[in-house]
């Protein structure tokens, strides 16, 4: 969704570029009784973008405020980035690969022009788990025009702990920010992680479709138990073939000079050939030689007879290619030199490195005239995500998955699913539907489809793990304690109700 889809009205954005910014656009607001909706770059793509949930809100465009705050501090032994909301993963990714090469950070697919705090906030997960446990120690600006610090940056940021102890003393304030609206979060902790000294990626391609229960209960296994160290990323066929379809055409377009049109078509056979079964996972397995090695082996063991196993590397993807590209002028050795191709960012996307790839693809595939991830929004791809949290159970987990595809399909809708085991005991079905924008038909079928998918989630006792700006006055009610409690605790930090009306919360 993007504000071409909402026809909530914004007015003129306000751009701070400091906390004291942000304090007195606040006072400002208070004052003249208006409405603010802060976005952090305006990426927040399939969940709403720039579109408030009110009206006539004023948007605090918080992308200035892009600085590492303690830049030189960052080391092995102090694996921590004091950031600001206009951060985003290409700028990390960069930094941390010219000043800190050992560490890394947890990574979505997203697109390096995305904000880690805004992710993180509305609860976004990354390849390494759920992006809001990378987040602590925030700086907040609330409705009172109040600075609050959480956790031990309230001692100061020169206090020894302010960056390093994410608890602090007392009642954890922290988790209230999150897909809050009680303040304008102006800067936060972020978890960097150590690179270690082997690190892999797993793929899983499973034989027969009846099977993604049982293979579900076995990876969730493998995690409690240790032995996969990422989130897994088990997608369905049209996920993963819409992931891929732009990198291979590219790959026949530049190296094989062929039409777009000839690209496409082959592009199709390539995919048949490298990715036929209805799901596939990707996850990564990390550690020192000899843990990874242990992993591998019993992953091998319990998984094997479900689903194919593959162990994918730099060097042999590398390899790989070098050999099928030489050979590209036979259609097996041109096939694989394609997928592998396609398959390199989302290989290094799994062990840390941000790709702009998964949104391309989509601006690929509704023509848009160039591929710059900054315009997606202008694009005719519409996104809308309607995304469940589940109970790591197998069974229901394919009974809810099929349901949902069911209903998509008597909407005339193909539903893009991965399933991401990010706990011990759940997963999120991270599930959206594409459509273009430009036509009003199927926009109007888009969101009632959406509809009716939220309420299926609804009925069978469910809901979504995040929302979009759209569905609000579908999860938010007046009658629910919880919510008339979260209501009452925007009267301690926001009384005048301006920062973000509406947003997870009653209006």
């Amino acid at each position: 969704m993007s504000p071409s889809t909402c026809s909530h009205t914004l007015q003129t954005a306000q751009k701070p570029i400091c906390s004291h910014d942000v304090k007195t656009i606040v006072a400002t607001a208070r004052r003249d009784g208006h409405a603010l909706y802060p976005i952090s770059k305006g990426h927040n793509w399939g969940y709403g973008s720039r579109s408030a949930v009110g009206q006539d809100n004023s948007i605090v465009d918080l992308s200035g405020m892009n600085s590492i705050r303690n830049a030189d501090a960052i080391s092995l032994d102090h694996p921590v980035a004091v950031i600001e909301p206009g951060v985003t993963q290409g700028q990390l990714h960069a930094f941390l690969c010219e000043r800190c090469p050992a560490l890394t950070f947890n990574v979505t697919g997203a697109g390096n022009e995305t904000s880690l705090i805004g992710c993180a906030l509305d609860r976004g997960v990354g390849y390494f788990g759920p992006r809001r446990e990378d987040l602590f120690g925030l700086e907040i600006v609330t409705g009172t025009g109040e600075v609050l610090k959480t956790g031990f940056r309230r001692l100061g940021e020169d206090s020894p702990l302010a960056h390093l102890h994410p608890d602090g003393l007392g009642p954890i304030l922290d988790g209230l920010f999150f897909q809050g609206n009680f303040g304008i979060v102006t800067s936060a902790c972020l978890r960097l992680r150590p690179r270690r000294p082997r690190e892999v990626a797993v793929s899983l391609s499973l034989h027969e479709r009846e099977d993604l229960g049982e293979l579900i209960n076995r990876l969730a296994r493998l995690k409690r138990d240790g032995l996969l160290t990422s989130v897994t990323h088990i997608g369905n066929r049209a996920r993963n073939h819409s992931t891929l379809t732009y990198g291979i055409a590219r790959y026949l377009e530049t190296a094989c000079g062929q039409s777009p049109a000839q690209a496409l078509a082959e592009s199709e056979k390539v995919l048949n050939l490298i990715a036929p079964n209805e799901w596939a996972s990707l996850a990564a397995v990390t550690g020192n030689h000899g843990q990874v090695r242990a992993a591998l082996r019993e992953i091998r063991q319990r998984i094997g007879k479900l689903a194919r196993v593959r162990v994918v590397t730099d060097r042999l993807l590398d390899v790989g290619f070098l050999v099928a590209h030489a050979l590209r002028f036979l259609p097996f050795a041109r096939a694989n030199a394609a997928a592998i191709d396609a398959m390199r960012p989302l290989h290094r996307l799994a062990l840390g490195t941000p790709t702009d790839l998964p949104i391309q693809n989509l601006m690929w595939q509704y023509g848009h005239p160039n591929l710059n991830v900054k315009e997606f929004d202008s694009s005719h791809c519409g996104v809308l995500f309607i995304s469940p949290a589940l109970p790591l159970n197998g069974a229901m987990v394919m009974d809810v998955a099929a349901n949902m595809e069911r209903i998509a399909e008597e909407h005339g809708h193909r539903l893009y699913t991965t399933l991401n085991i990010e706990t011990a005991t759940s997963l999120v079905a991270v599930t959206n539907l594409l459509f273009d924008r430009s036509e009003a038909e199927q926009t109007d079928r888009a969101y009632r489809c959406a509809d009716a998918l939220l309420t299926y989630i609804h009925e069978c006792g469910l809901s979504p793990y995040r929302a979009r700006v759209d569905m609000m006055d579908k999860i938010v009610s007046p009658d629910d304690p919880y919510w008339q409690t979260v209501r009452k605790l925007k009267q301690v930090f926001d009384p005048d109700n301006i920062i973000a009306p509406g947003r997870y919360n009653l209006l």
